[in-house]
C-alpha cells in the first residue's frame, strides 16, 4: 500500500507558521548554517522499566528522573535529555484517553527539564509494538499509533523544548509498513497545529546507523523512508549505534579504535546526498582504551559533519542500573563521575557552549 504523503488537515496550520519563519526554519535546523551541532545530552531511562508489569508501581517497577538528575545533566554541559516512556502505561487502551497519572508524570518531567533550560525528547520506547503486537497488525493498526501521537501532540503542541521521538528501535516490522506508520504519526502531529515540535523518525532494524542501507528487513530504511514528508519541515532521522560485535549494545567492548566514525559514515553520506538531517538517539561505549578512542572518534566525526547532524544523546544514566552495566553515567555514590563522562562532557560543552 503506498504511503500517503499528504496531510490535508495539517498543511494549512503548519504552512502559515512556515511562512513567518521561512528565512530561518529549514529541514536541517538553523544552527547548521555555521556547522555547529544543536544538541548534546543523555538518555534518562526509567519510565519504561518493567514492561511486563503494566501498569506497574511507581518507584518499585519503574521510576521517573528526579530534579537532581536534570541538574546533573546541565552541570555536565548538556542541553537535552531523552525520556523513554512505555506506550501501554501512557495509553492503557488504544484509541482512548491518555492515562492521567502517567500524563502528569510526563508533564512534571517536562517542567523539571525546562526549569534547567533543557530540551526533552519524549521517546515511545516500544520497539513498534503494543502489548507485544506489531504496529500495522489487526490489533494494533497504524491508525492507533497515529492516535497516540495526536493526543501527545495536543498536550505539548508548539513547545519547542519538547521533541517527539516517534518510536524506539522498531524491529520485526518491514521498512515499508514502518514508513506508513511514521508518516501517519507525523500527519497526526501536524494536524493538531504542533508545527514547532521537532519530530525524530527512526527506521526499522533497531534503527541502526550501520544498517540504514541494508536490505535484510526488506527495502532498506534509506529507501523506504526517503520520501517521508513533514509539512512543517522540522524533522530528523534518528539512528542508534553501538560499537561492539554486531552493534548490539549488549557488551562494553568496541571492535576497534576507529569503529565509531566508521559505523556512521554510510548514514552520514546518505544524509548529505539526500539533504536530510540525522540525530544519534543512542550510543555508548565501555570504559577501556579501545572504546575511549572509538568514542572520541565518533563524537569528533559527528561534529565534523554537523551540516547533516543535529545532535546526540548517550545511553544512559539511571540509579537503578547495576554496578556491572558498562554504559551507566549516573554519578558514583561518592559523587564522582564515570570515566566516559569526561569525554562526553568535553564534547558537549563545545556544542552547547555551557561552561563550568
Amino acid at each position: 500500500m503506498p504511503i500517503s504523503f499528504l496531510c490535508p488537515l495539517c498543511i494549512p496550520s503548519c504552512f502559515l507558521i512556515l511562512l513567518t519563519a521561512l528565512t530561518t526554519l529549514t529541514p536541517a535546523s538553523p544552527s547548521h548554517a555555521t556547522n555547529i551541532l544543536t544538541y548534546a545530552g543523555i538518555n534518562l531511562p526509567g519510565p519504561e522499566f518493567s514492561p511486563s508489569n503494566k501498569p506497574g508501581v511507581l518507584y518499585k517497577d519503574y521510576l521517573y528522573p528526579s530534579a537532581s538528575d536534570y541538574a546533573f545533566v546541565v552541570k555536565k554541559g548538556m542541553n537535552i535529555v531523552r525520556l523513554p516512556v512505555l506506550w501501554e502505561r501512557v495509553q492503557p487502551t488504544l484509541n482512548d484517553a491518555l492515562d492521567a497519572t502517567q500524563l502528569n508524570l510526563i508533564i512534571k518531567a517536562v517542567e523539571q527539564a525546562k526549569a534547567q533550560k533543557l530540551n526533552i525528547i519524549l521517546d515511545v520506547h516500544n520497539y513498534a509494538k503494543y502489548n507485544d503486537e506489531l504496529i500495522g497488525t489487526d490489533n494494533v493498526p497504524i491508525s492507533a499509533f497515529a492516535d497516540l501521537w495526536k493526543r501527545l501532540s495536543l498536550q505539548f503542541a508548539n513547545d519547542k523544548a519538547v521533541i517527539f521521538g516517534l518510536m524506539n528501535e522498531p524491529h520485526d516490522i518491514s521498512s515499508t509498513t514502518w514508513a506508513q506508520a511514521a508518516q501517519a504519526a507525523i500527519n497526526a502531529i501536524r494536524s493538531t497545529g504542533a508545527c514547532n515540535n521537532l519530530v525524530l523518525v527512526p527506521g526499522t532494524a533497531y534503527s541502526g546507523a550501520h544498517s540504514w542501507l541494508s536490505s535484510y528487513y526488506g527495502i532498506p530504511n534509506g529507501e523506504a523512508l526517503l520520501n517521508i514528508n513533514d509539512p512543517a519541515k522540522h524533522m530528523a532521522f534518528e539512528v542508534h549505534q553501538y560499537l561492539n560485535e554486531n552493534s548490539t549494545g549488549t557488551t562494553g567492548e568496541c571492535i576497534s579504535t576507529t569503529i565509531g566514525a566508521e559505523k556512521l559514515e554510510a548514514f552520514t553520506n546518505w544524509l548529505r546526498t539526500y539533504h536530510k538531517t540525522g540525530f544519534l538517539g543512542e550510543f555508548a561505549t565501555g570504559n577501556n582504551d579501545t572504546c575511549n578512542q572509538a568514542l572520541e572518534g565518533m563524537l569528533s566525526y559527528i561534529e565534523e559533519n554537523a551540516d547533516v547532524w543535529l545532535g546526540l544523546t548517550w545511553w544512559g544514566s539511571n540509579p537503578w542500573f547495576g554496578p556491572d552495566y558498562p554504559f551507566n553515567l549516573h554519578p558514583n555514590s561518592d559523587g564522582s563521575d564515570k570515566p566516559q563522562m569526561s569525554i562526553l562532557e568535553s564534547h558537549a560543552r563545545k556544542i552547547t557552549k555551557i561552561h563550568k
